[in-house]
């Protein structure tokens, strides 16, 4: 009986290995090294090229890449400062949008959406076509309670119609809860309204989200954290629920704050280089 359940035992221990080692994520291409700190990516079909920004502290620029890896082009966005650039994203049209509400101490107020025409991604300089200004419509103090800071924002979804926001947690006592929030897709000063409370896992390092983007047919929503992916299927904003969220372990741990569906099965993703650590890379993800 003991010989059995030590064999059962293995069995069950091989499986389960054998399970974490299944992930299709293999490291891509490297960027170029004034390219350290990127944290946020999309696949823009039109022009077929990853662009790309940087958090703050640099430049107010975009930067395009080919799916190879060799970088193409810069483009400066002029008259607008780099306070905290956090994600990237795109509608059905090919027009970009920088999300620049990133709020490590959530005292920030003024968060803003920047909206890039994409007809203008060609050229080397040029301005924003639209600026979304918004708080959040829970937030009450500048910064809340060290037990309650849910308002930093780093992944941001867009639609025609809407802006999906989904919060990462720096609240002392992490437990894995996000919010989401949406908002207009239009110029102004918007209240963005809270329509989802979630949660990935209570390890910190592992499950606070830092990245978002959404499949061409705009059915599925990809979150990044440092070592995992969660995926939502989409059709409208009932569709934020815990049991909506499948989880994708890469164990591969780093600083990844930019991912982009090249196409429905595939994901690239991007970290930024640490010290001590490779990073500055650009893996890609099967999700068949």
């Amino acid at each position: 009986m003991k010989k059995f359940s030590f064999l059962l035992f293995l069995a069950t221990l091989t499986a389960c290995q054998t399970k974490s080692q299944v992930v299709d994520f293999n490291e891509t291409f490297a960027l170029e090294k004034p390219h350290k700190e990127v944290s946020g990516m999309v696949f823009h079909e039109p022009t077929d090229k990853l662009w790309m920004l940087q958090d703050k502290g640099n430049p107010a620029e975009l930067y395009a890449y080919t799916t190879k890896g060799t970088f193409a082009q810069t483009l400066k966005i002029i008259n607008q400062e780099n306070t905290d650039w956090e994600d990237l994203s795109q509608d059905k049209n090919g027009n970009l949008y920088i999300g620049n509400f990133g709020n490590n101490d959530n005292k920030r107020q003024d968060l803003r959406i920047l909206k890039i025409d994409g007809t203008k991604l060609n050229e080397s300089v040029t301005e924003v076509s639209q600026i979304t200004t918004f708080t959040y419509e829970d937030q009450k103090d500048f910064p809340p309670k060290k037990s309650n800071l849910l308002y930093d924002c780093e992944a941001f979804v867009t639609t025609d119609d809407y802006f999906y926001l989904f919060t990462k947690n720096r609240s002392k006592g992490f437990d894995g809860t996000f919010y989401v929030y949406k908002l207009p897709n239009k110029p102004g000063n918007f209240v963005a309204k809270k329509i989802a409370t979630l949660k990935t896992c209570e390890n910190y390092k592992k499950c606070a989200v830092t990245g978002a983007a959404m499949n061409k047919a705009e059915t599925k929503i990809a979150l990044s954290t440092h070592d995992n992916v969660f995926l939502i299927d989409f059709k409208n904003e009932t569709s934020f629920t815990q049991a909506n969220i499948k989880s994708v372990a890469l164990h591969h741990n780093s600083q990844k704050e930019a991912l982009t569906f090249l196409d429905d099965e595939t994901l690239l993703i991007a970290d930024e280089k640490e010290k001590g650590t490779n990073g500055g890379k650009v893996y890609t993800l099967g999700l068949h």
